[in-house]
């Protein structure tokens, strides 16, 4: 998918995404892979897609960015006490990662997690951003059911809380509306403050 993708949009990042924001986070977001013409275009997790633009909003009205969010990784937004990473590190086929996929980039969620002793909260943005971080830990997910708000203890003491991922498709079905969305924000800064 990378080379078909760098032969049709040379211009495009098309590599595996990085995390983005505070390295010193208590907040870890993650989200599931890089979109076709957000992430994978612009190198930065959730930017110049619609997922991004409610994420981003959402971010700044619960003091987690300084700076405007100008869709395009050269905007000067930094955030504040928040990491995002992905489960999966490049734009899927038809963006849903196979689980092979899954599987190989898990290394590097862990990774990301066990290098942030600080992370008191990670918010999974859907199923499978759940899942990866239960198996980073060696949970089954029949130890700890996704369900949007839901909050669970993992087995280092940090607090894994769900939501829907913010994507267009769940934003226009209103399976998240805004009003969710910012209510899980405000229970994570009680968590975290």
């Amino acid at each position: 998918m990378r080379e078909t993708n760098r032969l049709d949009q040379p211009g495009w990042f098309n590599r595996p995404v990085p995390s983005f924001g505070d390295p010193g986070a208590r907040l870890l977001i993650v989200g599931l892979a890089p979109g076709l013409q957000g992430a994978n275009r612009t190198g930065r997790p959730f930017t110049g897609d619609y997922a991004g633009d409610l994420l981003y909003a959402t971010l700044a009205a619960h003091g987690f960015s300084e700076g405007a969010y100008g869709a395009h990784a050269l905007d000067g937004l930094r955030l504040r006490d928040c990491l995002i990473t992905n489960s999966v590190r490049c734009v899927p086929p038809q963006n849903k990662p196979e689980p092979s996929e899954i599987l190989a980039c898990r290394p590097f969620l862990a990774a990301t997690i066990a290098a942030r002793s600080r992370v008191r909260v990670i918010l999974a943005l859907g199923k499978i951003a759940h899942d990866s971080t239960l198996a980073v830990f060696g949970l089954r997910p029949s130890k700890a059911k996704f369900a949007h708000g839901a909050s669970h203890t993992l087995p280092d003491g940090r607090t894994l809380i769900d939501s829907y991922h913010c994507s267009r498709y769940n934003t226009n079905t209103r399976r998240l509306t805004p009003e969710m969305f910012n209510a899980v924000f405000e229970s994570i800064r009680i968590l975290i403050d």
